[in-house]
């Protein structure tokens, strides 16, 4: 995408903080309007419920992405949906929590966020840009919403500057980043300083498929129903956190806290198979304990878009009950179903709730 196309697609409303919901709906409300704070009435007031993978659309940053513009053939009723929805605020958002008791999103600009604008400076300004209107939200509604901020990883010196700026001065809870940032991974060198950063703040980073491949993929010719949420999203972010790890960044840093979605975008299923054969392979990097060990002591996984309950335990398992946090993937998914599962799984009720919000409170800092 050339850096032309990218700012055609930078929409009206640049005013963060005009007191107006995002997409022209209905004006914000003051925060503690919003019924209950998570649901009217009964049980579902006893489980507080935080949601972590949440997209928005923002004023002035406002990008469709690759994702809903063809690339991936979703049904076109099911694409106007969405995009009714991403970047509204009070009208849809608020009111779907309320019916079905969450509590609080904890919203990130929606893919392809950031990551595949090729003009590192229109990168900076844009990151600074969404993160100062998710603040907006975020300050306007601070019981309901938190914000995982954007980073302009095409310039890793303002990429740092805009991570303290997020956590110090914006009050975000995180990071979130949408897959590679132009064909560059996390484990390049030049994103080392990001890491520190990271570390030092304390500060999760969340790994998001991208609705932009880094090239061609030879297993989806002219099967363009495996590119997508199908197939194709879940390998190429487990492909980008195993480069992570073998990469050695976890050794380097390991206080560094990375969050992947969808149960885990394959690898805790993939865990006896990474130990056995990590051993055959002569690595580039020696890594100083096994990929499994990094799996469970700097990776947090979530449940959004996997609502199956045999899934959930085989996870929780694997990498244990203090990684697994809930997610939705709102609109993308349907709060309902998502909440009706975390209700019916098969948990003991302290391990429900640390899905539910524990889990999401401690590493978030909510």
């Amino acid at each position: 995408m050339s850096a032309q196309e990218w700012t055609r697609r930078k929409l009206l409303n640049t005013a963060a903080g005009t007191g107006v919901a995002l997409g022209g709906a209905a004006p914000l409300l003051s925060p503690g309007t919003a019924a209950a704070h998570g649901g009217p009435g009964g049980d579902r007031r006893r489980l507080r419920i935080i949601a972590i993978e949440e997209a928005v659309m923002l004023p002035g940053l406002i990008t469709e992405g690759t994702a809903l513009n063809g690339a991936i053939p979703f049904k076109p009723e099911v694409a106007k949906e969405w995009l009714k929805r991403l970047p509204d605020i009070t009208e849809y958002r608020l009111a779907d929590m309320d019916e079905h008791g969450v509590a609080m999103q904890v919203l990130s600009l929606t893919p392809p966020g950031v990551q595949m604008q090729p003009d590192a400076a229109i990168a900076v300004r844009d990151a600074q840009h969404a993160n100062d209107a998710l603040a907006t939200v975020v300050t306007a509604h601070p019981t309901r919403f938190g914000g995982l901020a954007a980073l302009p990883l095409q310039n890793p010196k303002a990429a740092v500057r805009e991570a303290r700026r997020a956590m110090r001065d914006l009050g975000m809870a995180g990071f979130l980043v949408n897959g590679h940032t132009c064909g560059e991974y996390l484990d390049s060198p030049r994103f080392r300083p990001v890491w520190a950063a990271l570390e030092e703040l304390g500060a999760a980073l969340y790994l998001h498929p991208t609705p932009a491949p880094a090239g061609d993929w030879e297993i989806t010719r002219d099967r363009p129903e495996l590119v997508g949420p199908l197939y194709s999203w879940a390998a190429e972010t487990a492909g980008h956190a195993l480069r992570v790890i073998v990469g050695g960044v976890f050794d380097d840093f390991p206080g560094a806290r990375l969050i992947l979605g969808h149960m885990g975008e394959f690898l805790p299923f993939h865990m006896p198979r990474l130990d056995v054969q990590i051993q055959n392979i002569d690595t580039k990097v020696r890594l100083r304990r096994k990929p499994s060990e990094y799996l469970v002591d700097n990776i947090a996984i979530t449940t959004s878009g996997v609502m199956d309950d045999t899934m959930l335990q085989a996870a929780v398992k694997a990498v244990g009950i203090d990684n697994v946090l809930f997610a939705i993937a709102y609109p993308f998914e349907k709060t309902s179903q998502a909440v009706s599962f975390l209700r019916s799984a098969h948990l003991s009720a302290t391990h429900r709730e640390k899905i539910a919000h524990r889990n999401a409170e401690r590493l978030l800092r909510l």
